[in-house]
């Protein structure tokens, strides 16, 4: 039996939401206290020719937390390129990072990779959706096609990152055609906790004038665990990270157990990038 820390972040290049701040070293430094075992890492600076302390994001984690890395670069600028990385205690076997851009103004990626967990492969997939929901159906469809071309149906696998699905809508496909269940939605009780959060949430409903017509921008959809202790959940709250609101951010899997889920909310976690990273603890037995 494997314990793992699973980590989901989009770190929005190593800056602050506030003001733009270099927010690196001090992301660096948050994350090498989690202890992760996996990090699923969005908006990645691979390449930065005009700040040093923001070029090879992905190299510099990796060698302050001693561990594998892979790099899918996405966007391509004059001076920067940014995409998604993984980083992982295991060995990483191999990488790909498959493009899914749906236009030229969005360049997105799946990066890939498989890892040695005592002797099992585990597949990571790093993904980060578009804004536009006819984007990220396709995208989808493209993940799909993948899994079920390259991931054996008895191998574990996780998805994470930043899918920009504030409806949940894409829930059901994750579920219903490759078995997958959001961890969230299958953890215990007792890790669903996400301090500071009714508090907030309670003052921004207040600040409506008609408080009869608000709507959370979000339906409930259920998710079956394949355990008896399934449940309707959401995922979690991640964005803005100083005040979450919208649901972005998920990581789903297939093959293990969910001992605890939670969102890292508070300082200095809202001080380092825009959205609030995700953590749990799985079991592969």
């Amino acid at each position: 039996m494997s314990v793992l820390r699973v980590v989901s972040y989009n770190i929005h290049k190593g800056r602050s939401a506030t003001g733009g701040r270099e927010s690196f070293s001090e992301l660096r430094l948050g994350l090498y206290g989690l202890s992760p075992d996996l990090l699923f890492l969005q908006e990645v600076q691979g390449r930065n020719e005009l700040h040093t302390t923001l070029h090879a994001q992905h190299e510099s984690l990796a060698a302050a937390l001693e561990m594998d890395v892979a790099y899918g670069c996405n966007a391509v600028r004059a001076s920067t390129d940014h995409g998604n990385a993984l980083l992982s205690r295991f060995p990483i076997l191999q990488h790909e990072n498959q493009d899914v851009s749906d236009h030229r103004l969005e360049q997105r990626g799946l990066l890939h990779a498989v890892i040695d967990v005592d002797g099992t492969p585990v597949h990571c997939i790093v993904v980060h959706l578009g804004l536009f929901g006819g984007g990220r159906s396709r995208q989808v469809a493209a993940l799909v096609r993948r899994i079920k071309t390259w991931v054996p149906n008895d191998e574990p696998i996780l998805i994470a990152g930043d899918f920009n699905d504030w409806n949940n809508r894409l829930a059901p496909l994750f579920v219903n055609q490759l078995n997958l269940h959001e961890v969230f939605a299958v953890a215990p009780e007792t890790g669903l906790a996400t301090p500071g959060v009714q508090g907030p949430l309670s003052r921004f409903r207040r600040s409506f004038p008609n408080k009869q017509k608000w709507r959370a921008p979000a339906k409930r959809i259920l998710q079956l665990s394949g355990t008896d202790n399934a449940r309707i959940a959401l995922p979690p709250r991640t964005f803005p990270a100083a005040f979450p609101w919208l649901r972005l951010d998920r990581i789903y899997q297939r093959g293990f157990a969910v001992r605890q889920a939670k969102v890292l909310q508070g300082a200095p976690w809202k001080q380092l990038s825009d959205h609030a990273p995700l953590l749990t603890e799985l079991e592969l037995p």
